[in-house]
């Protein structure tokens, strides 16, 4: 397949999230990982342990910072405190891209800690992508939106979801963290067909894959990633691969945390996706 022409990343495979209960393993047995990505706002610090293992981790792996409260979705302006904080992780891991979510969570200079679902209108997807510009330019690097789960819908809204992240990346020119996960869970939650929305993406703006367990319940299912990816998941990803081609991929486990090696493992079981679609032309 060829590369994928927004990122150019093909060679960065399959990753898995940095967590505290793996650090002295992966300190002291240096397992072969293709790279790690971290949470930004656990290692915005002055110092201590974080700043010490990420420093650590940056001598032998490549790292790819996520964060989780950028809340583009806002709409009050970005927080550059926060902006500045970020720009010196960003230089410390040199990371190539940065992403965070396409939601909003703050009100009045206040946090909810949440990644909340927004209206898909017009009016919220100019303000969204001018907002991610904004960011990208102080920042000084690439960044890709994820699509996050959601439990609710708004009856303002004017396009759906996928369309919404079209609208939203065209405008702002920037990448998609696609997270197929995220996908399945909304589209249970919600009564569509996540192939629409996998399908309905453009492909050259996807520069990662997030892939995920989750929880289901009577009525809904919810985005924990404490179990490991399910069958329907994976078909959604290997859906994803025949579209994009060759695309960094990183699997989620941030609750109920088995060994490093039952992560690892669960996380290379999408080279066999990989390697099986490598050869075939990219579908669209």
């Amino acid at each position: 397949m060829p590369a994928n022409p927004f990122n150019n990343f093909t060679d960065y495979g399959i990753g898995i999230g940095l967590r505290v209960p793996h650090y002295d393993h992966i300190l002291s047995q240096k397992p072969t990982v293709d790279w790690f990505e971290i949470i930004s706002e656990n290692f915005m610090c002055d110092g201590g342990r974080p700043l010490k293992v990420l420093d650590q981790i940056l001598e032998q792996y490549r790292v790819v910072q996520h964060g989780v409260s950028m809340y583009f979705g806002s709409s009050e302006k970005l927080n550059r405190e926060h902006l500045k904080k970020l720009k010196q992780l960003v230089k410390r891991t040199k990371t190539p891209w940065l992403s965070d979510h396409l939601c909003w969570g703050s009100v009045d200079g206040r946090y909810t800690h949440d990644l909340l679902p927004m209206p898909y209108t017009f009016v919220a997807a100019k303000v969204t992508a001018q907002r991610i510009r904004e960011a990208r330019d102080f920042l000084e690097v690439p960044i890709c939106v994820e699509n996050v789960s959601s439990y609710a819908e708004f009856h303002v809204s004017e396009m759906t979801e996928w369309e919404f992240l079209n609208e939203v990346v065209e405008r702002a020119d920037c990448g998609i963290l696609l997270d197929v996960n995220n996908i399945y869970v909304s589209s249970r939650n919600h009564g569509f067909n996540p192939f629409d929305y996998v399908n309905g993406v453009p492909a050259q703006r996807v520069a990662q894959i997030h892939i995920a367990g989750h929880s289901k319940f009577h009525k809904y299912i919810l985005d924990t990633h404490d179990h490991p990816v399910i069958d329907p998941v994976w078909k959604l990803y290997e859906r994803a691969i025949q579209r994009t081609g060759r695309t960094a991929t990183l699997l989620e486990w941030d609750d109920r945390i088995p060994s490093f090696a039952e992560v690892h493992g669960e996380a290379l079981k999408a080279n066999q996706i990989l390697k099986r679609l490598e050869n075939e032309p990219a579908n669209t």
